[in-house]
């Protein structure tokens, strides 16, 4: 059987400013293990009348040790829930919408996505990332102008 999966959705949009990065989600894992991330996705709802040179939004997957500003701090919680597999007790913390910065990040990917569309990347099997005990991955975001977002992670320990 298959480790389980857990996933982590942001249940409102998480407003952007414009041409100011923003954490909007970050999944961490527990002192006793790791996270391999399975997916990311973020979408966006910008519309024609407020996107008039539809400038692409700088989206940065990261790995983060949260030195400062862990999940919770400086953010707003969030619930990871569980998406397949047995149930077990996880361990995971989770946040969206930062309003100072975690610490500590480093990117390992990143993606230039039309302001009109999002972005889902499923992350093959024997190349998923994956984080040190008690680390986490977060999503960053740069728009240029003000829009909004819905970002998910799913996860499973590691």
């Amino acid at each position: 059987m298959a480790a389980p999966i857990y996933m982590v959705a942001v249940g409102a949009d998480v407003a952007l400013s414009a041409a100011t990065v923003k954490t909007v989600l970050g999944f961490r894992a527990g002192s006793a293990f790791a996270l391999i991330l399975k997916m990311v996705s973020v979408s966006f709802d910008q519309s024609g009348a407020s996107a008039p040179t539809n400038e692409p939004i700088l989206i940065e997957l990261g790995t983060c040790t949260f030195a400062t500003n862990a999940p919770g701090t400086n953010s707003t919680s969030e619930t990871p829930i569980q998406y397949n597999g047995r149930v077990l007790t996880h361990g995971t913390t989770a946040a969206s919408n930062w309003t100072t910065e975690p610490t500590a990040i480093t990117v390992i990917d990143e993606y230039l996505v039309h302001p009109q569309s999002g972005l889902k990347e499923y992350f093959p099997l024997g190349d998923e990332p994956d984080t040190a005990l008690n680390d986490g991955f977060i999503l960053r975001i740069t728009a240029p102008n003000a829009v909004n977002c819905r970002p998910a992670m799913r996860a499973c320990r590691g």
